[in-house]
């Protein structure tokens, strides 16, 4: 019973979560007009708000022995998976188009201003959805008809097994994981090369240590110089492995939520698919479906609250509603940093 009850709490704690985390992210990014540059990340936060309203509480209907009574009909369950799958491929096509865009405005900055228009990102939009639909409905082709019916807990893709489930549950990992990831993987690769080329090209001088202004020849003068140069250098090393550093811990911190929530999910259902004799389901299902619900909860802080655009502008609504005078520091125009500058002085 215990175990129950704290499953519970975590379970409507994650959806709580979610809700609030993308309303607040994308009020800010809608109240902004310069956010509207922020377009796939709204987005993402739109799909991930669907997902916490509508899969999260039938996940926790489908987890909870508490809802044992609850019974679905052939139909109510084929709109249940049809949600399901719909919801995980927009969120994880959006998330690769947002590491595709970031690419470009980062290593072809003049390329993205060109290109990246209104239009070119209502038309990824338009893909997102159509792919997951066809995705969706491609599951859904075989599934049993008639007026049966089944327990909450029981309604998942194993619910219509044979070959079918199979090929869909390959197909499915392919192209809402295994591609997804390896396109992460290259995008946020040449990000961290940039970042490192350009943090090993500088090499922050003071100009007294280069060019001193009087020329000396006394002994007391070239040993100060000279000292001066030497000193410099310990502290050069040190910050330039240390912007290297930072840029390592973001990619890995980005990459790694993202295999850390979907890498379990889409292992277990590959491997239940394609072995003979697995049944699918049961609390093995469960904890990897939440695992992988979890990004619709994280998925705001690390694309949206991380920007440094983003909190300022959430802090400054913050004290504007509790009617408390901005600091100095907030006054910044945020027209000042774009996009491009803003990213990679967070990973450098």
């Amino acid at each position: 019973i215990a175990h129950e009850v704290v499953g519970l709490f975590c379970m409507i704690l994650l959806t709580l979560t979610a809700l609030v985390a993308n309303i607040v992210v994308m009020v800010i990014i809608l109240k902004t007009p310069l956010f509207r540059k922020f377009i796939f990340v709204c987005h993402l936060c739109v799909v991930n708000l669907l997902s916490a309203i509508f899969l999260m509480p039938l996940g926790i209907i489908a987890s909870s022995s508490c809802f044992n009574w609850v019974i679905y009909s052939i139909a109510e369950c084929k709109a249940v998976i049809f949600l399901n799958i719909c919801f995980i491929s927009a969120s994880i096509l959006t998330i690769s188009i947002i590491s595709v865009e970031r690419y470009y405005y980062i290593v072809h900055p003049l390329r993205y201003e060109v290109k990246m228009t209104i239009r070119l990102a209502v038309a990824g939009v338009i893909f997102i959805w159509v792919k997951s639909v066809l995705i969706t409905v491609l599951a859904l082709v075989a599934w049993p008809h008639g007026n049966g019916a089944t327990s909450a807990s029981r309604c998942t893709v194993y619910w219509s097994p044979g070959a079918h489930k199979k090929v869909f549950v390959i197909l499915f990992s392919i192209t809402c994981f295994i591609l997804p990831t390896i396109i992460i993987l290259a995008v946020y690769s040449s990000i961290y090369r940039v970042a490192r080329t350009a943090s090993l090209q500088q090499a922050p001088v003071p100009a007294q240590a280069v060019a001193p202004r009087h020329r000396c020849d006394s002994i007391t003068s070239q040993v100060t110089i000279l000292t001066a140069r030497i000193l410099m250098l310990p502290r050069l090393i040190p910050d330039r492995l240390l912007g290297s550093n930072k840029a390592i811990l973001t990619l890995v911190l980005i990459v790694g939520q993202f295999l850390c929530c979907w890498l379990p999910f889409f292992a277990f259902h590959l491997h239940s698919s394609v072995t003979v004799g697995t049944v699918g389901g049961g609390h093995g299902e469960m904890v990897v479906t939440w695992i992988a619900y979890s990004s619709f909860a994280v998925n705001p802080f690390f694309y949206g609250l991380l920007n440094r655009q983003i909190r300022e502008e959430l802090a400054r609504l913050r004290r504007s509603c509790l009617n408390h005078p901005l600091g100095q520091e907030l006054c910044l125009s945020i027209s000042e940093a774009s996009v491009q500058e803003n990213f990679l002085q967070f990973l450098q």
